[in-house]
């Protein structure tokens, strides 16, 4: 991977871009697709909205919801060096499966856009290894890739993503996400999200050009997404590695959402 654009490098920093391609070598995507995988994302989403202030911590020490189970969604899991580091969910809602949290919440919002036949992916649930996290400034933008790949492969009009307020800036300085709506109860989060959006189509080029390593091959987006049971239709037509081995345990000892 070469950072060789001049702008980006302006904008950006090549040492920051650096750092990130050469995480890039020791980063794996996970599909959460047995217990063992989901328990240890559900475990990190607990140890991050703890220390968030996000939800009460539970006896259980595990946080999950009904939209875990429902709806046409991905669940990952970004492990550096075989530890698991990292989650986000992405529901792709359409009108065959009109299903996602953000729908829920914001049906003023997002219903239109489905109505009108429009690809939307909406992002929750993304969490960070704190320890992790600290030691890898990037690690934030690696696991918002997979959001870009997803966009790309379904052909998203919209990408967007539930924050609470002192997440917002990051969103917005980082990847040119705009406040779509003001903040709303989200349950069961015991604080409030405002919705945040980001027009894949007039983005795509830019947030390519500032950060290069959002580039992916038509392979590596297939090994993610493609499945017999997803009704939207795949676009036709760079890297990080998809993994399929078993899942390790979570030994981390915090987490921190962004």
């Amino acid at each position: 991977m070469t950072h060789s654009n001049s702008a980006a490098h302006t904008r950006v920093g090549s040492s920051f871009l650096d750092q990130i391609a050469r995480l890039s070598d020791r980063i794996d995507y996970r599909i959460a697709d047995s217990d063992e995988r989901r328990e240890a994302i559900f475990r990190l989403r607990h140890q991050a909205y703890v220390r968030d202030g996000t939800i009460l911590s539970n006896a259980s020490g595990i946080f999950s919801d009904r939209y875990d189970e429902i709806g046409n969604f991905y669940l990952f899991g970004l492990y550096i060096d075989d530890e698991l580091s990292s989650s986000v969910r992405l529901h792709i809602p359409s009108k065959e499966l009109p299903s996602s949290p953000s729908l829920e919440v914001f049906p003023d919002v997002l219903q239109p856009e489905l109505n009108a036949g429009k690809i939307i992916i909406d992002a929750t649930c993304f969490v960070a290894d704190e320890n992790i996290a600290r030691l890898h400034r990037g690690l934030p933008y690696a696991t918002f890739r997979l959001c870009m790949l997803a966009a790309r492969y379904f052909d998203a009009d919209q990408i967007f993503a539930p924050l609470s307020s002192e997440h917002q800036a990051l969103y917005r300085r980082a990847f040119g996400y705009r406040l779509t709506c003001e903040a709303r109860a989200y349950s069961p989060l015991v604080k409030p999200l405002g919705l945040m959006s980001i027009h894949y189509p007039s983005e795509a080029d830019q947030l390519t050009r500032k950060y290069p390593f959002f580039r992916s091959p038509l392979f590596e987006r297939r090994m993610l997404f493609e499945r017999s049971v997803i009704s939207l239709q795949p676009e036709a037509s760079e890297g990080f590695a998809v993994e399929t081995t078993p899942a390790i345990e979570l030994n981390a000892a915090g987490a921190t959402s962004y």
